[in-house]
C-alpha cells in the first residue's frame, strides 16, 4: 500500500483486530503488510480495501486539511494493493473490515 521496501518501516496488520477474533490472530491470511501510519490509518477505518483490493479513503479523510494525509494518504484511493506472493488476505476479512471499523459504514 504504501510502496516503502524497507523492512525495518513496515509492521504485521491485522485485518480483523487481534481482539475481536482470537481464532485467526495467527491466520496469515488476515493480515497485511504496512507501514505504522498506513497500520493506523487502518486500525481508525480511514481507509479500508474493496473485495478486489483497491483502497478506499474515508469521507473523514477526504475532508482533512492535514498536508501530510493530503500529500500521502488522499492520492491511494482507487489504488491495488500489490497482493502478497504467499498468503492473499482472506476476503472474508476484507468485507469484515469495512463493513465494522471503515467510517464510511458506521452509522
Amino acid at each position: 500500500m504504501s510502496g516503502l521496501s524497507d523492512t525495518r518501516l513496515l509492521i504485521a496488520s491485522h485485518i480483523v483486530p487481534w481482539s475481536q477474533d482470537k481464532q485467526n490472530r495467527l491466520n496469515p491470511r488476515n493480515g497485511l503488510c504496512l507501514s505504522a501510519i498506513h497500520d493506523r490509518a487502518f486500525d481508525k477505518g480511514l481507509i479500508s480495501l474493496t473485495d478486489d483490493l483497491t483502497i478506499v479513503i474515508s469521507e473523514e479523510l477526504k475532508r482533512c486539511d492535514d498536508v501530510f494525509a493530503r500529500e500521502v494518504l488522499l492520492p491511494l484511493h482507487g489504488r491495488v494493493i500489490e497482493p502478497p506472493e504467499r498468503f492473499a488476505p482472506q476476503l472474508e476479512f476484507v468485507s469484515w473490515h469495512r463493513n465494522a471499523i471503515f467510517l464510511d459504514n458506521q452509522k
